[in-house]
Order: structure tokens, then sequence, then C-alpha cells
């Protein structure tokens, strides 16, 4: 899994879950790898199924219907160090960790699969949500 340092951003801090989606989303569009309506498509996502996965990581994604939108397959990883609700307030889901992905085809489900891989190990979250600079982020994902 390539990542691209400059899809790395560290110390960022949302109001609320639609708020850190869109930012993810125009991470995305900014680097050339989504046409801007994919955004409303992560932002669907989430509302027809959470992206939302535990261990303090969400990853925001598009619908089915948006992989048109998608130009190139990236992966935009944001460390939000107070976290951002992708629950409700009765049942927090706080993540610190967000994986903004576009994929070509079915690569989405790959990128889906090792960044869950990696996080499933919650000391690999607090490692992310630790770091201090981009360079330790993006360490752990060089092949």
């Amino acid at each position: 899994m390539e990542i691209q340092k400059s899809l790395i951003k560290i110390n960022q801090n949302f109001s609320n879950k639609e708020e850190a989606i869109k930012y993810c989303g125009s991470l995305l569009v900014d680097g050339g790898y989504v046409k801007p309506n994919y955004i409303s498509a992560m932002i669907e996502r989430d509302r027809e199924l959470s992206v939302y996965m535990g261990n303090f990581i969400a990853i925001p994604h598009g619908t089915d219907e948006s992989k048109k939108e998608v130009l190139k397959t990236g992966v935009a990883i944001v460390q939000v160090p107070r976290g951002v609700n992708f629950g409700t307030v009765e049942n927090p889901k706080i993540s610190t960790m967000l994986f903004g992905i576009a994929g070509i085809k079915e690569e989405h489900l790959e990128l889906i699969q090792k960044i869950s891989i990696f996080c499933a190990d919650v000391d690999n979250v607090v490692k992310l949500a630790d770091a201090q600079t981009i360079e330790e982020i993006a360490k752990y994902f060089e092949n």
C-alpha cells in the first residue's frame, strides 16, 4: 500500500463526523484521486452504514455507485488527537485516526482489509495517534 505523504495530516480537529469525512474527501480531490462528487458519496456511505470500524479508526469511503468518480487509488490518513464521534451522544464511537480511501475497481476492498488488519492491534492505532510527524505515520505503511 503506497502512501503519499501529502495525504497524511496530523493534529487535526473536527466538530463532527461530517466535517471529518469532507476533509478526508477534499484531500483525495486535491490530490487528483477522485472527482468532487465523491465527497458527497462518502457522506452517503456513512449514512447507509457507519464507516467507524472500531479500535478508534474510521475508514470514510464512497458508495458502490461512486466508483465512477475515482480517478486513481489513494488513501488519506488523518490524525485527530482529540477524536471525532462517529456514534451518538448516548453511544459514542470515537475515532482518532481516519483513513479516507478511494480505489479503482475492487482495490478499495484491499485497502480496507490492509488498514483493518494493521489497526486490529490497538497498539498500532495508539502509535499512529501519538505520532508527532508525518514521517512517523508514513513509516508504518512503507512496503
